[in-house]
């Protein structure tokens, strides 16, 4: 299968997804009728009819019901992974909340369509009269992050939680289109994404590399040194390509912190490895310039390489999915 570039993966997965997304929504409103008398032969302009309202959406969220805008305008958006689930169906948010770490939104998506999102804050601890300042119809989150502040937040607007971000994202994903007004497009990337991890295994197989086994290793400014598990957003993305996993991460668990001297359980047959926050005082550096470092059999046989964090750890949904399986078939060449 011919690796994909992220323009043409974002170009052919969301140009039927939006259409569908426009066919269900009216975004804009109608022109405005022009008045005026009418003169001499000239045919009287019929006004032209504004669309009806739609109507109020109750979604099932972690909270319980919540009652939605049919057509929200104004979003705002508290975590990474409602982020690329706005983007994803077609909403440009308002704003915005980033990990503390990060400095600027993920690079896999152009910067086209980040520009005009405020920043409203770490994830986690969002500004809330900046979010009020921005007049949302309509929060996204997680219980995770901003369970604590929920009765603020739906004071501002109805705020939809999911209960976690992570490897209940294809879930997570369709409660978020939901929410959005946005469900047929919602069908129709997960449609596509599924496809796509299909050729991704199929590809693997055909070159006889299903067997790998792919090492996922995050050092974390204030975690350490994390593995992560079959019960991760990159873990659930690797199985659906139908890739092996270590040993030491083959298990139903997000991700877990091993100490310097335990390195050996983060080799692997292919071993990518991202970085938040500061190379220095996350570890990274230390870590990679250290003889256990040197001495995995991924690093030695120059199998081991820097991955996006921001899309790999967290580009959690069906756009950071589609770039993740297209750089995996990449790095394990086939």
């Amino acid at each position: 299968m011919p690796r994909i570039s992220r323009r043409t993966l974002l170009t052919g997965l969301g140009a039927g997804a939006l259409a569908a997304a426009a066919g269900c929504t009216t975004r804009q409103p109608a022109p405005a009728a022009t008045g005026g008398p009418t003169t001499g032969t000239q045919p009287a302009s019929a006004p032209t009819p504004t669309p009806p309202p739609v109507p109020p959406v109750t979604v099932n969220a972690a909270t319980g019901p919540v009652v939605v805008p049919g057509a929200p305008m104004r979003v705002v958006v508290l975590d990474t992974d409602v982020l690329d689930s706005s983007l994803t169906v077609g909403i440009t948010p308002v704003g915005a909340a980033l990990p503390s770490h990060d400095t600027s939104y993920p690079a896999y998506w152009p910067a086209s369509r980040t520009a005009g999102i405020r920043l409203v804050g770490p994830a986690g601890a969002p500004d809330l009269p900046t979010v009020r300042a921005l007049r949302p119809d309509l929060i996204l989150s997680n219980q995770t992050r901003d369970g604590d502040r929920y009765e603020q937040l739906r004071d501002i607007a109805p705020t939809v939680l999911t209960q976690t971000a992570g490897a209940a994202w294809k879930a997570d994903f369709q409660l978020h289109a939901q929410a959005l007004g946005r469900e047929a497009a919602g069908a129709a990337f997960a449609g596509a994404y599924q496809k796509h991890a299909g050729q991704v295994a199929q590809a693997l197989a055909t070159a006889k590399l299903s067997g790998r086994r792919v090492s996922l290793v995050r050092f974390v400014e204030g975690g350490g040194i994390r593995l992560f598990g079959r019960q991760s957003f990159p873990g659930t993305v690797l199985t659906d390509a139908q890739v092996g996993r270590p040993d030491a991460q083959n298990v139903d668990q997000s991700d877990f912190e091993i100490p310097p001297d335990q390195l050996a359980r983060a080799d692997g047959d292919l071993l990518l490895y991202a970085t938040y926050g500061d190379p220095e005082a996350s570890g990274a550096n230390a870590v990679l310039a250290s003889p256990g470092w040197q001495a995995l059999g991924a690093v030695k046989g120059h199998r081991a390489f820097p991955v996006d964090d921001q899309l790999w750890f967290q580009g959690i949904g069906y756009t950071g999915a589609n770039y993740v399986l297209d750089e995996l078939q990449r790095f394990l060449g086939a």
